[in-house]
């Protein structure tokens, strides 16, 4: 189930998802210079469990347009990315070369990335938005974070909150379940659709995601061994009653637990 579903996902990613960037963000010589004025505003929710990125090594999970990975090479960190698309990394290249910062970006499913053991340890992983709805399976994914990070590294995932994916309708999240325990298989538009102009959006191929809860996702996390430190939920701007986002902060420490079920 998850191999088709990453060969549907990759089709979608790789469809006009350069084109997107450009009208979201502008050409990659115009990014470069904006992130290079909002350093700290794009990296927002990380700096301050990061502390100085100068020196640290980073491994950015799907990390798509590169806009979080370029910021924080631009601030001295040694980055690398995975994403399974060809024009997110054709974009993102473009724009760490203009920013004049060197960008490691491997084009790769992140559960199968080629000698993934030569990438060695690093000391964060980051994962950001709309990551954990691609994978049929939690525990995977985060057994690759355990074993890239280093120990006392730190494992950082911002994501929707899935209150507000199974009841909120939102600026990001316009069509939300409406069950919150969901667990089926949704065919919907790639999430950039939006930003290209209804003119271009022929041709476009559906992504297929499935939905986790809290639960799912702080369980499989600490089954990996990982020490979760934090979830800090986000409020929605426009209605601050609701969460919108989270950030987890996990690290990985050299503890040997009992079974949970002896």
């Amino acid at each position: 189930m998850q191999e088709q579903l990453s060969h549907t996902n990759k089709t979608a990613w790789e469809t006009k998802a350069y084109q997107a960037w450009i009208h979201e963000f502008g050409t990659p010589s115009q990014l470069a210079e904006e992130l290079k004025q909002k350093l700290t505003h794009t990296l927002r929710y990380w700096l301050k469990y990061i502390g100085d990125p100068t020196g640290k090594r980073v491994l950015n999970l799907l990390g798509s347009h590169g806009r979080k990975a370029i910021s924080l090479a631009l601030m001295g960190a040694d980055v690398t990315v995975v994403d399974i698309s060809e024009e997110n990394r054709a974009y993102a290249t473009q724009v760490a070369e203009a920013a004049d910062v060197q960008l490691n970006y491997i084009c790769s499913d992140a559960l199968n990335i080629p000698n993934e053991d030569t990438l060695g340890h690093f000391d964060i992983v980051l994962m950001e938005f709309g990551i954990l709805h691609y994978f049929t399976d939690l525990n995977p994914i985060f057994s690759v974070v355990n074993r890239r990070l280093g120990t006392n590294g730190r494992y950082l995932l911002t994501d929707f909150h899935p209150f507000a994916k199974a009841w909120k309708v939102t600026n990001l999240l316009k069509h939300p379940t409406g069950n919150y325990f969901d667990d089926s298989i949704h065919e919907g538009p790639v999430a950039f659709a939006q930003l290209l102009p209804e003119g271009e959006r022929s041709g476009l191929s559906p992504t297929a995601t499935r939905s986790w809860t809290i639960g799912d996702i702080i369980t499989s996390i600490a089954s990996q061994g990982l020490f979760i430190r934090t979830f800090e939920e986000i409020r929605n701007a426009q209605d601050p009653t609701f969460p919108e986002f989270y950030t987890l902060v996990a690290d990985k420490v050299d503890v040997q637990l009992t079974p949970l079920n002896p």
